[in-house]
């Protein structure tokens, strides 16, 4: 009898541990994930454009007279000024011409006194009948011829004078002169078809772009439906070694007409250049603020995935801490940013981290992420490559 509580005990202890093997396991943790809200935001789209930069201004320098240069009288890629002597053509023939046409103007002048006081004379007498009217008559349009050879006289004159001037080479324009094509000694001719020397006017200069037809058309068209607004006339400008130039210039003008050959329109802008950094030919990358979406979505690009068959989509969280898959619709890059066009809301929290440890219908837990909008705002635009 003494036994009996000690197999009663063994029993107990032998339940005891079959109870605790039996028991169910315990509940495996909630998945955490980073999610970040998503918001409306004015975002400026810009495009990225290629072209060249081409002189303000721009001048041949050609004689007007013939005969043989004297003298070049600048230093060449100097600042020349409007006006400015740049050669000297010998003046020995032109200045005796000008002579010439002076004196011939002096002779004529003093002939026109003799005419009126003839004229004069005779309009007295034939009051009287000292002279007969046909006399008259002459002798007033012998007046009249001598003024008119005063003026024409006096108009040579002129042009010998011009032509005298025109032994001074002057700059059309201020800028820049390049190279010279001729020495003192050569002859030149006028109007010759080589020229003396070119003139650039350089600040400010224009850069001039190229657009497709179809992109300006998507513009206008998204423009006009999509309530996109218009963008500034600012613009930037990457360099051919990649940095950017320091100054912003303005989208002056756009081509009322496509280039057939290339089915594209030009677009120019025009850039202060005081310091000379940018010259005529260089290639360029202007960006232009073409539009701005007033309510745009950007997403973080690692939100964004692709499925086997190559389309976005993008894992959200619910009210009842679910992940959703959805498919959604990205037109370009904007910084480390997908900007999307369909499929993403207002309000939406979209998961950029811990994607690799959930999948649609999975009830997690929820991290707020916290980013900086304001500055990829700013940075915003690029449209990827």
């Amino acid at each position: 009898m003494t036994r009996l509580p000690s197999l009663g005990l063994a029993a107990i202890v032998m339940l005891s541990a079959c109870t605790r093997q039996e028991a169910a396991p315990p509940p495996p943790a909630i998945p955490e994930v980073g999610v970040v809200t998503l918001h409306t935001q004015a975002v400026p789209l810009q495009q990225e454009l290629a072209g060249r930069t081409t002189a303000a201004l721009s001048a041949d320098v050609r004689p007007q007279v013939g005969g043989i240069v004297k003298a070049r009288k600048f230093t060449e890629g100097a600042l020349v000024q409007v006006g400015q002597v740049l050669y000297e053509i010998a003046p020995a023939s032109y200045q005796v011409a000008a002579n010439q046409a002076k004196a011939s103007w002096t002779s004529a002048k003093a002939a026109v006194d003799a005419a009126r006081l003839k004229s004069q004379r005779y309009q007295e007498l034939l009051a009287i009948e000292g002279v007969s009217r046909q006399d008259a008559e002459d002798a007033r349009v012998a007046y009249e011829q001598a003024l008119a050879s005063v003026e024409q006289t006096r108009a040579a004159y002129e042009a010998a004078q011009i032509n005298l001037g025109y032994t001074q080479v002057r700059a059309p324009i201020s800028g820049r002169i390049g190279t010279s094509s001729v020495t003192p000694g050569a002859l030149v001719t006028a109007s010759q078809d080589t020229a003396l020397a070119t003139i650039r006017a350089l600040d400010p200069i224009y850069v001039d772009v190229t657009q497709t037809s179809v992109a300006l058309l998507q513009l206008r068209r998204a423009l006009a439906q999509d309530g996109l607004q218009a963008g500034s006339t600012s613009v930037k400008l990457a360099l051919e070694d990649g940095s950017t130039y320091a100054r912003t210039g303005r989208l002056q003008f756009s081509e009322v007409a496509v280039d057939p050959a290339t089915g594209s329109v030009t677009l120019r802008a025009v850039f202060p250049n005081p310091d000379g950094q940018l010259l005529p030919g260089m290639y360029v990358r202007a960006l232009l603020d073409q539009a701005v979406d007033p309510k745009a979505i950007l997403a973080p690009q690692q939100g964004i995935t692709r499925d086997p068959k190559g389309h976005a989509t993008a894992l959200v969280v619910d009210g009842e801490n679910k992940v959703r898959q959805r498919e959604v619709t990205v037109q370009r890059s904007v910084g480390d940013q997908w900007l999307v066009s369909g499929g993403l809301t207002e309000g939406d929290r979209l998961v950029v981290e811990g994607t690799s440890k959930v999948k649609a219908g999975s009830t997690v837990k929820v991290v707020e992420l916290k980013t900086d909008t304001a500055a990829k705002v700013a940075d915003a635009g690029k449209e990827g490559r």
